[in-house]
């Protein structure tokens, strides 16, 4: 399927070789999300990842995340986009918001990211 944004297409091609380089079954999964109709993207409500996140656990959500729900805990969330509102809830939970691109190289062997779809 060809990409119209750029950004994308390169984020699957990184995701693709960070997968191959670093043998992180992880990022070819994430690429493959990516690679389907923007339609199918995950779309996660802060609610839920209050729900399943632990304490500094590192929640990956390939698509948008919303600002629906309230959390407490300080979690680092990497995502292809954030709401705004999501973002601030977050940051107020002294969590981290970053794009997937950051989380890759940070993390370049996907270790204990937890994807929430």
């Amino acid at each position: 399927m060809n990409k119209t944004n750029p950004r994308l297409e390169s984020l699957i091609g990184m995701l693709k070789r960070a997968s191959r380089e670093n043998e992180a079954n992880i990022w070819r999964e994430i690429a493959g999300r990516l690679n389907t109709s923007s339609k199918n993207y995950a779309e996660v409500n802060i609610g839920k990842i209050s729900r399943y996140a632990k304490e500094n656990e590192i929640i990956l959500v390939p698509g948008k995340v919303l600002a629906a729900g309230v959390i407490a805990a300080p979690v680092k969330v990497a995502a292809l986009n954030f709401s705004d509102a999501a973002r601030e809830k977050i940051m107020e939970a002294n969590g981290t918001c970053m794009t997937i691109e950051e989380l890759v190289a940070a993390n370049p062997k996907g270790s204990r990211v937890r994807i929430l779809r």
